[in-house]
């Protein structure tokens, strides 16, 4: 574990790969912040749009780095577990293992299942499974309606139809409705066991990734038979030059008239200058979206915070009545017996102190305090348990 938080040699610390597997949800969030006030039927299909943009940024990543898009941002390249020698290669080549490490087509394509269209699946079947939750709250709360009244109800208002087609119509409704409930009644039903298995298992793997029991961080990683290395300054250098020898094949393989060939050349390098500043502008918009995060959740702190107040002032002592005892000029005599205090206790409606025996025979007698003449009962006396 020390090792690995140490950064050293070509095996990513589970930090890195954490971090990785977190991007994409922080990156949705932010687009989601940041499009919305201007872009509202988008949202009304985000998991849709968001996982066509990722398809296109990790198609190309996968294609250029050999890595995702959020493993490319860390300088992490995936490897085939299974190295197998080039084809190309000569029998003293293979001898002296000249061997291909880089993914192949199967590979790169089930990553981008793996990495786009299972998440998505996952969302939609989430978003499924907390609307039937509701459905069902709901019908425990009010009682369940007749589903087909909805659905069909449209039919009355219209004078032309039959009887018999608003019937047939309704039987239909009713049909496909109830089909659509026990679909997302078996959803409701089985998507916590297959949410369960899926975090379970890859809470374990990532525990025996941090403890360096496996090599895999995610099952997904397993089952692919794939590797996340660190890349070598050496393929970070040739990057450009594999991106450009790829756009440069494209380019190449253009056909058809001289000014078609011109507008898939414009097209292809708008392309290319949009996904080569893709990176940057969506990790600003991912920056963008936690420093507002934070700013907004500052202020939200600051607005809700209680107002706090300086202490009141104490209210003045009360003053010694000219017809009530005097106080003695020593602290620490009871003004009734001029005597040290025994068992002191303070009257709460003038704050003197006396023996408690002296106060309480005076107040059960004349109802009032002795040295401000305020009235008092013996409710009021307070024993104290140190001198003052």
């Amino acid at each position: 574990m020390l090792f690995q938080v140490g950064g050293q040699g070509t095996r990513p610390t589970f930090f890195e790969m954490a971090a990785a597997q977190q991007l994409p949800a922080s990156l949705r969030a932010a687009l989601t912040y940041s499009l919305g006030p201007f872009l509202h039927k988008v949202l009304d299909y985000d998991d849709e749009f968001f996982a066509l943009l990722m398809a296109v940024l990790e198609t190309h990543s996968l294609r250029t780095t050999d890595a995702s898009f959020s493993e490319s941002l860390y300088g992490l390249r995936r490897r085939a577990v299974k190295i197998t020698a080039d084809k190309g290669t000569t029998s003293v080549e293979s001898n002296d293992k000249v061997y291909n490490s880089g993914l192949r087509k199967h590979q790169k394509v089930l990553s981008v299942v793996f990495l786009v269209v299972l998440p998505y699946f996952k969302s939609k079947l989430h978003s499924i499974y907390n609307r039937e939750r509701e459905a069902r709250l709901q019908a425990s709360l009010w009682g369940q309606d007749d589903p087909g009244l909805d659905e069909a109800g449209f039919l009355l208002d219209q004078g032309e139809t039959s009887h018999a087609q608003v019937e047939t119509m309704s039987v239909e409704v009713s049909s496909v409705t109830h089909l659509k409930r026990k679909v997302m009644a078996i959803i409701g039903a089985c998507y916590p066991w297959i949410h369960a298995t899926n975090e379970g298992l890859s809470f374990a793997y990532q525990l025996l990734y941090l403890l360096d029991a496996t090599g895999f961080y995610s099952p997904a990683l397993h089952a692919l038979g794939i590797h996340v290395c660190r890349a070598t300054g050496q393929e970070l250098m040739d990057t450009s030059s594999r991106i450009s020898r790829i756009r440069s094949r494209e380019l190449e393989r253009l056909r058809g008239p001289p000014w078609l060939k011109a507008v898939q050349r414009v097209l292809l390098n708008c392309i290319y200058t949009t996904l080569d500043y893709a990176q940057t502008g969506l990790i600003a918009a991912v920056f963008f979206f936690k420093m507002m995060e934070w700013w907004y959740q500052s202020a939200e702190e600051r607005m809700s915070a209680p107002t706090v107040y300086p202490p009141p002032p104490p209210p003045p002592p009360p003053k010694v009545a000219k017809d009530g005892i005097p106080l003695p000029p020593d602290r620490t005599l009871c003004p009734l017996c001029c005597q040290k205090r025994a068992n002191p206790s303070v009257l709460a409606v003038s704050g003197f102190v006396f023996c408690y025996s002296c106060i309480f025979k005076y107040v059960s007698q004349h109802k009032r305090c002795p040295v401000t003449l305020m009235p008092a009962t013996v409710e009021q006396i307070r024993r104290l348990f140190h001198d003052l």
